[in-house]
């Protein structure tokens, strides 16, 4: 099982970071939701041509600049917090338990795949939009985007509007990863409390069953 006495802490040391990510991500969920959820209302003032999204586009860019210029305080901080998520994970998993490896290795799939998104597509989409590179050639026919990723060539086929719109797509997966990992930790809280429960029951029958054996030999001792 886990290191006697260190579970509640470091179940601490996964939720907290879990949190601080989640927050993170509602703090962008403006500048996606209408890049990626919905068609807002074209303004009376814009363009008919233009489309609605136009300025959402502007503003999620403007956002995504900002944050990739931020001072490298700002990275190391990110990065620690990455890193005390799993130093939860490492506590809970040393000399696991079967309920240890079923929730809290699950949690720790679905951390790592949330790492993974983070390094593979966030990161790599901030540079990005940093650099403004993005793909401006258009498909030949017969040519398809799933296979000009299979040859490594897809970034330059992808546009701006649709690399924005991976960003947000990036920052619902993560969000969904990130939560998963949150019902997975309450879960086992769940099942380790109903467990507790359980056991003090048994023990509650125990000691009356045996409580009242021994009045019956008392009595039957007296009557002697």
């Amino acid at each position: 099982m886990a290191l006697r006495g260190v579970a509640p802490f470091a179940t601490f040391l996964i939720v907290g970071p879990t949190c601080f990510f989640l927050g993170i991500l509602f703090a962008m969920f403006p500048y996606d939701y209408n890049v990626l959820w919905s068609t807002p209302p074209l303004s009376p003032l814009a363009d008919p041509a233009s489309s609605p999204r136009a300025p959402f586009f502007d503003l999620q860019e403007a956002h995504l600049k900002f944050l990739h210029a931020s001072p490298a305080l700002i990275s190391r901080v990110l990065h620690i917090v990455i890193g005390t998520g799993l130093l939860g994970f490492i506590m809970k998993l040393y000399k696991p338990s079967e309920a240890n490896m079923l929730f809290d290795g699950a949690s720790l799939a679905l951390y790592m795949c949330g790492v993974a998104v983070y390094a593979a597509n966030i990161v790599k989409g901030l540079r990005t939009v940093t650099a403004g590179a993005y793909g401006g050639k258009v498909l030949q026919e017969g040519e398809t985007l799933v296979a000009k990723a299979m040859e490594g060539e897809e970034g330059g086929f992808i546009g701006r509007e649709d690399s924005l719109r991976v960003m947000a797509a990036s920052n619902t997966i993560l969000a969904l990863v990130l939560v998963g990992v949150l019902v997975l930790q309450a879960g086992q809280w769940y099942a380790q409390r109903k467990e507790e429960e359980e056991i003090e029951a048994m023990d509650r029958a125990r000691d009356e069953k045996k409580r009242g054996k021994e009045g019956k030999e008392g009595g039957g001792k007296k009557k002697q």
